[in-house]
This record gives structure tokens, sequence and C-alpha cells, in this order.
């Protein structure tokens, strides 16, 4: 028996829905609103959701990231009334299982139901994967996850990757950690900064060059994709390629040979490709600047990387690593983190991702010098008013809010709160790793320190940490 959710704000079509789901033998739930959505599948384990995209508080299309987000990471199928074909592209492009049009027919519904269904229990059937080699990658939120589990999907074969995501967002670190998966790891991992590589040059860097066959050529040079023989190749900012070299590289990629610049023979390599790029490729090859052939070559396996923003859990964990990152290169100890530090870190909202974030952490860290706390003066100004102005607006908008009014049997016009247990269990998790983050960050990781300030015993700190997913 599965779980399902359906999010519609006609009441008539939601118990339509459960009636039909539940003739299935599945248990079937409903919510009016996109909020009242959230809040059961924050507080209940979903296997499926189907979710209608005009909803009274928002759209469907743009929450399916967010309902997928739950450790459960339910399926999703899209219902709408008013569908065409661009809500249907966007819909596979969010990750959703399948899109239906209203009216609804008995098959538009069991078939995908049937499909998505089958696809879960045949995944949670399979053999659990090996312990992923992380190369560097922290976080443990349910977005990083996502991409950690398509990390170990992709490292299991040979198939061209591209990685998407804004810049900062760890590109290279999750290239590295498909390399370090695969039976390719004892290789040579191959890193080519497309934006810049020399416009004279590009073919002498990529394929090579015989001695004497340009001038300041006095001997022979072996490329870039030589040297990537039964390795990796990776190809950073690959949307900056320019279109000459853009097409000799999907001839490589085609026949898995070139020709070094002034040799009379072909040179076979046998790499497997990871390419990554913070642009928009779609809109480049609609804007005839890049090959849509070699998009399609490129992306085999693709990648698409969360910013920081919706890693909210995970920047106080990296925040905390590159502390100790910085305290090992300087030889000092670990610094002591005052609340309004770590409060500073979470309302801001990292434009430039984990980079700034580095670079921010790194500044507070010189700043302080020898003091042995860091509080949130000692952070840069912009991160700071930035972390303020976000508190003030949320606090405004809390604020510009009354109190619903009572109707005669005295319900609120709203839906009805997740039970008491789920925000009960959800605030404890939450807190528990806030503690133990702070705990390990004020002891410098002296574990018996640690079990002597909280009161735990060694196991069941252990437990804890593990638990949580908090390296010690």
């Amino acid at each position: 028996m599965a779980h399902v959710l359906v999010i519609d704000d006609d009441k008539m079509v939601c118990e339509t829905l459960k009636t039909l789901i539940s003739s299935q033998g599945h248990q079937t739930e409903s919510a009016l609103t996109l909020k009242e959505g959230m809040e059961k599948n924050t507080a209940t384990t979903f296997d499926l959701v189907f979710l209608d995209i005009n909803l009274p508080d928002g759209s469907g299309l743009d929450a399916v990231a967010d309902f997928r987000q739950v450790p459960s990471r339910p399926e999703i199928i899209i219902i709408t009334g008013e569908g065409g074909p661009d809500n249907a592209a966007l819909a596979m492009k969010s990750d959703a299982w399948d899109y239906v049009r209203k009216p609804l027919s008995i098959q538009d519904v069991l078939l995908p139901l049937t499909r998505a269904l089958q696809y879960r229990r045949e995944k949670a059937e399979q053999k659990p994967p090996r312990a992923l080699r992380r190369t560097e990658i922290i976080g443990n939120s349910p977005p990083v996850n996502a991409c950690l589990d398509l990390v170990a999907k992709a490292a299991g074969t040979d198939t061209s990757v591209l990685i998407t995501g804004e810049t900062g967002t760890g590109k290279e670190l999750f290239a590295r950690a498909i390399h370090a998966n695969s039976e390719r790891a004892g290789e040579d991992f191959v890193v080519v900064d497309c934006a810049s590589l020399p416009a004279t040059l590009v073919e002498s860097i990529l394929f090579g060059h015989e001695k004497g066959t340009f001038t300041g050529a006095e001997q022979a040079r072996e490329g870039l994709f030589h040297q990537a023989h039964r390795g990796t190749l990776f190809l950073d900012e690959v949307g900056e390629l320019p279109p000459d070299t853009q097409k000799s590289l999907l001839r490589v990629l085609q026949e898995q040979r070139f020709r070094p610049i002034g040799s009379s023979r072909e040179v076979e390599s046998h790499f497997r490709l990871v390419a990554a790029t913070n642009r928009d490729l779609e809109a480049l090859v609609a804007g005839g600047d890049f090959r849509r052939d070699l998009l399609y070559r490129l992306r085999g396996f693709a990648i698409n990387l969360p910013p920081l923003k919706q890693r909210g859990e995970d920047v106080v964990e990296l925040a905390l690593a590159q502390l100790n990152k910085l305290s090992k290169h300087y030889r000092i100890p670990t610094k002591g983190l005052c609340p309004g530090f770590m409060e500073t870190l979470r309302n801001y909202d990292w434009p430039g991702n984990v980079r700034e974030l580095f670079n921010a952490v790194g500044a507070a860290f010189v700043q302080a010098k020898d003091e042995p706390t860091l509080f949130s003066m000692h952070l840069p100004a912009d991160v700071r008013a930035g972390a303020k102005l976000k508190q003030v607006q949320g606090q405004n908008e809390t604020g510009r809010h009354p109190l619903p009014a009572a109707s005669a049997s005295g319900n609120f016009d709203l839906p009805p709160p997740p039970p008491l247990k789920a925000v009960r269990e959800k605030s404890l998790v939450s807190t528990e790793r806030r503690y133990l983050f702070e705990l390990l960050s004020y002891v410098n990781r002296d574990m018996n320190e640690a079990c002597a300030i909280s009161g735990l015993s060694r196991s069941q700190l252990y437990r804890l940490l593990q638990k949580h997913g908090v390296q010690r």
C-alpha cells in the first residue's frame, strides 16, 4: 500500500482522486493550497503527490523541487486544467514524474500512478550503493544528497556528464567525485578551463603539437586530450568554448581520435568527459553560440547543483569545516563561535554561494586575529547588512498579516496545522543538529570535553552524530 497526497484547489477533484486512488488499495490525503500541501508533505511520508499547477497561493510547477526535498523524495505528477506544451516541458525539466491534463480520465490517473509506484518499489529493492567518496563535498541537506545520488549513478557509467549550477556551487568538486568513484579513479583527472584558453593556442593545448610546427614549438608537446587517456577530462566553463573548438571537440568525442598539430598520424584517447557551466546552454544554442549536437553529446547525464540559499542547514557545517581548515593551516586552536555569528551566516542568502561563504569565513578569521571567539562583527559588512535586511524584511512581512478571524464555530479560515507530534519531531531534529555543530565547535572537536559538557556518554554522542550526519 502506498501513501498518496492530492493537492488541488477544487474540492471535487480532490475527492474524486481520493476515491479512485483509495479503490486501488492506497492511503490518500488531500490539500487545497500549496501551503497546506507543503505542511502535510513535511509531516507525513508520501510516495506520490498529485500536484495542481494553479493554486491560490502559488504555482505547483515552481514547488516541485521543494516537495522532493523531504527524505522520502515522493514522485510528483503534475495536473492542470490550463496546460500547454511549455508547461509540460517545464514539468519534465523540474523532475516531475508525469504531466496530465483535466478533465482527468481513469486511465490518465491510474497509468502514471501504477508506473511511478512500480519504479519506487524496484528502486527500494535494489542493493544499497557502496560508500561514496565525497572528495571534500560538505553537507547533508536533501538537495545535496539528491545530487550525490546522481554522482553515484554517473560514476557507474562512462556516459558524458554535464554539471550545471551558479558560480561557486562546487561544480569541480562534484566532477572530481564522479572520477573518484568510477573505475577510472586510478588514472588522471585532467582539468581544462575553457574560459582561459588563449585563442591562438587552443588547438595546441588540447591536441598537442610536433616539434617545429610553429614559431616557439621547440619540442613536441602532448595535448590535454592525450593526457586524459583512460582517465577523466573535465571541461570547466564549457559554454565559453569558441565555435571552431566546439566542432573539433565534437569530432573527438565521436571518434575518440585526434591529430596533433603538425603530425601525420592520429592518436587515440579513450577518456571520460565531464563538463560544467554556469550558463544556459539551451539559450546559447538558440542564439547560435553553441552547437546543439555538442550539447546532446555533453548532456548524456545531467546534474544541476543547488545554490547555497537552498542548502540552509549546510551553511554552519561548511563554515565549521573551513574554520578547521584555516586553523590547521595557521597552526592555531580552532576559534569559538558566538551564536550571533551563526545567526548571521544562516540569515544571509550567499549569492556567491559556497565560494562567497568560504571567503567571508576567511575574512572573519583574519579579522579576529588572536581573539579566541568569532563574533558577527568579524564578518564582512556586506554580509552583516544583507543578513540584517533579510531579518527585518521577514519581521515586517510577519507584522503586516493580522491574525485570521475565527468563524462562528471557532475555526479559522486556514488549513489545519500539522499534528503536534510531527512539529515536535521536526523541531527536535533541527535543534539537535544545530546543538551538535555548536558543541563540537566550542570544544574544538574534543570528544571527552563534548561528553562532559553535554552530559552524554561517548556512545550516545556518537549515535547522535551519526544520526544527523555530523562528521567528527
